[in-house]
């Protein structure tokens, strides 16, 4: 039986530019060094926005408050070693301060230069939906 992890996500928009961080070397290859939208497990009975604020915390020392209305949207990937369902919050973030603990690096892009980076396939149609939003 796959594994299936919940997950959710955060867009960290400051200054028009959003913030893309790249894993560090992992368990599997093909998420190993991608970049990411920061983020993390929803323990069993966590409310998703509050699992959100708590990885940014643990993993970023980010103290950043996610409101409820903050969901863009949710991913269902399929990865060839685990399922995720991925539930993405924007949040602008004040001061852009934050210190990497578990990520290799950290680039403020905005939307239309996204795509120059090399993602993690369940990032993508987060990807693909900001920059549909910014042409609009």
């Amino acid at each position: 039986m796959m594994k299936h992890y919940e997950v959710v996500a955060a867009v960290i928009e400051h200054d028009g530019k959003i913030l893309c961080m790249q894993r560090n070397k992992g368990k599997f290859d093909y998420v190993s060094y991608k970049f990411e939208f920061p983020g993390g497990k929803v323990e069993a009975g966590e409310e998703r926005h509050t699992a959100l604020e708590r990885e940014l915390r643990e993993e970023m020392d980010m103290d950043i408050s996610i409101p409820e209305d903050a969901y863009l949207m949710t991913v269902e990937h399929t990865y060839p070693d685990f399922a995720i369902t991925m539930h993405a919050y924007v949040c602008k973030l004040a001061q852009p301060k934050f210190i990497m603990k578990e990520h290799v690096a950290a680039k403020w892009l905005p939307p239309a230069d996204l795509r120059s980076l090399d993602w993690a396939a369940a990032d993508m149609p987060i990807v693909e939906r900001l920059q549909q939003e910014e042409i609009e």
